[in-house]
């Protein structure tokens, strides 16, 4: 029993002491959800009335359920806040404890550090174990973090305490898969890509099945859906939590013995070995060669993701139909029925549009990783120059988000005017193409981070994240109409409703000021600056 912990105390304690900070972000981001949402629901539905305008409004419409699972409870701030909280803040978890496991296991590999620490008394699995041991302790302070500080702002002990057990039990299946992840794949990109695409498929299917109102069978089929089924404040039941530990168990146990199989740095999913003659003759190749699983992944979600939001959108009519609160919530207070189904669309549109904006930032990411790996260094000692180098990758990042945002839209659009709403296909065609511009400026703000200020790395998320909070939950939470044009979303004007596009030019314009103040950026400062 002794050998296979070999040395796993000390390496704990040091990667706890190296690692275990970077684990605080997805702590507050949880514990900020949460406690927010206790504070914020009294003052801003303060009433009865508000509260059941809220309720009719979240509850008719399925793009809201596909994000935060079905509203059950939203007359209390408990239930407000389980609602709000539980899928997202599991998600955020999971991802967290994810990216732990990988870097603990994989990322060691590709490094040489886990050579390094193979030469010395500690076991073959001594890493794998720390790793899952810091995502899982990672994934508890998350729970304990946000139980406490929720608590203390107000929320009930015993909702409160499972929906943060959700948390942890959402972070420790993920850090399990990670692990079975890590085995298989014989890169770190590799291995975040299988566990990563896991977790957003789960995550997806999830709000798809509780959307359509899917058969029971088919929701237990899906691990998020267990802790959503757990329902706090409205049943509080707490035994669907053991199947998210004995899936972990399982998980593990296959881990580490595709671990004690498979050779040190190797994987089952490995890189084919290049061609004997470089055939690559430009940047540009250079940079989709690099990206070339990356973008025909994207592209397979970009169509699957234009089926499920496609799905709904066939049913507007019956969303939309003489609900004054989700008239206002959800359409923006449009007054006709073409109105309506346009103010909707452009909803469904911007939030395919957020999504796929990610593969976009992911690209554009991969600028700063080449050069903190060296790789950049030898391009551009060469004859490429700079403005190249670097329009190279933005050139992919913004094909990748328009070619996916299209086809998406294209889905869309055949599926919404084959069903009789009222939506034309032109229409909704021109709808998707408007929402590109936006999508655009959301990947300019990681160019302008990895171009001119790339100590801030986590920044180029920033406009995913305040796009998405605004998109979606912006209107609810009654914003002023300057807060609400932080987004670029918002400015996407509708077609269905005649609307002007200077707003979207607006946008388009900011967006190339950003990318200029990028590119001038990456011109002037020094590589691999940290």
């Amino acid at each position: 029993m002794s050998a296979p912990l070999t040395g796993v105390g000390p390496l704990l304690r040091a990667s706890l002491t190296h690692d275990g900070r970077r684990f605080a972000p997805w702590v507050a981001i949880v514990t900020l959800l949460s406690a927010s949402s206790v504070l914020l629901y009294p003052w801003l539905f303060p009433d009865t009335v508000d509260r059941m305008g809220f309720a009719a409004a979240v509850g008719s419409n399925p793009a809201i359920s596909l994000i935060f699972g079905p509203a059950e409870d939203l007359l209390s701030t408990d239930g407000f806040n389980a609602w709000r909280s539980l899928s997202l803040g599991g998600f955020v978890t999971a991802l967290g404890a994810i990216l732990a496991v990988v870097r603990a296991s994989r990322a060691q590999e590709d490094s040489g550090q886990a050579e390094l620490l193979a030469s010395s008394v500690i076991s073959r699995s001594g890493r794998l174990i720390v790793g899952v041991l810091v995502a899982m302790i990672g994934s508890l302070a998350v729970g304990v973090v946000a139980g406490l500080v929720t608590w203390a702002c107000g929320g009930e002990p015993g909702p409160t305490a499972l929906l943060c057990a959700t948390f942890v039990v959402t972070g420790w299946m993920f850090a399990a898969l990670a692990a079975v992840a890590a085995q298989l794949g014989a890169e770190t990109r590799t291995a975040t890509s299988i566990a990563v695409g896991a977790l957003g498929v789960a995550f997806i299917a999830r709000g798809f099945l509780y959307a359509i109102d899917a058969p029971d069978w088919l929701v237990w089929l899906d691990p998020l859906a267990w802790m959503t089924e757990t329902w706090p404040m409205v049943e509080d039941r707490w035994w669907p939590l053991l199947l998210g530990l004995g899936l972990t168990v399982v998980l593990l146990a296959v881990a580490f013995v595709l671990q004690a199989r498979r050779d040190f740095g190797g994987g089952a999913i490995g890189p084919r070995p290049g061609p004997a003659t470089g055939r690559i003759r430009s940047v540009a190749g250079l940079v989709l060669r690099a990206h070339r699983g990356a973008v025909i992944t994207w592209l397979c979600v970009a169509a699957g993701l234009g089926i499920v939001f496609g799905y709904l959108a066939t049913s507007v009519s019956d969303i939309l139909a003489g609900d004054s609160a989700v008239q206002q919530v959800l359409a923006a207070g449009a007054a006709t029925p073409d109105q309506l189904i346009g103010r909707f669309l452009v909803t469904i549109l911007s939030l395919v549009g957020i999504i796929l904006a990610i593969p976009g930032v992911q690209i554009m990411l991969a600028v700063r990783s080449e050069e903190l790996a060296d790789r950049a260094e030898p391009v551009l000692a060469a004859a490429v120059a700079r403005p190249r180098y670097w329009g190279a990758s933005a050139l992919l990042a913004l094909t990748v988000t328009a070619a996916c945002t299209l086809i998406a839209g294209t889905e869309i659009a055949l599926l919404a005017s084959s069903a009789d709403i009222g939506a034309e296909l032109g229409d909704t065609l021109l709808q998707a193409v408007v929402t590109v511009p936006a999508v655009w400026a959301v990947v300019a703000v990681s160019m302008l981070v990895v171009g001119a200020r790339p100590r801030v790395l986590p920044a180029a998320w920033i406009g995913v994240i305040a796009s998405f909070g605004l998109t979606l939950l912006g209107p609810s939470f009654k914003p002023p109409d300057w807060a609400l044009g932080i987004s670029p979303f918002w400015h996407v004007p509708s077609i269905a409703g005649d609307e002007d596009g200077w707003g979207l030019l607006g946008v388009a314009a900011v967006a190339l000021l950003l990318a200029i103040i990028g590119l001038v950026g990456f011109r002037r400062r020094d590589l691999a600056t940290r």
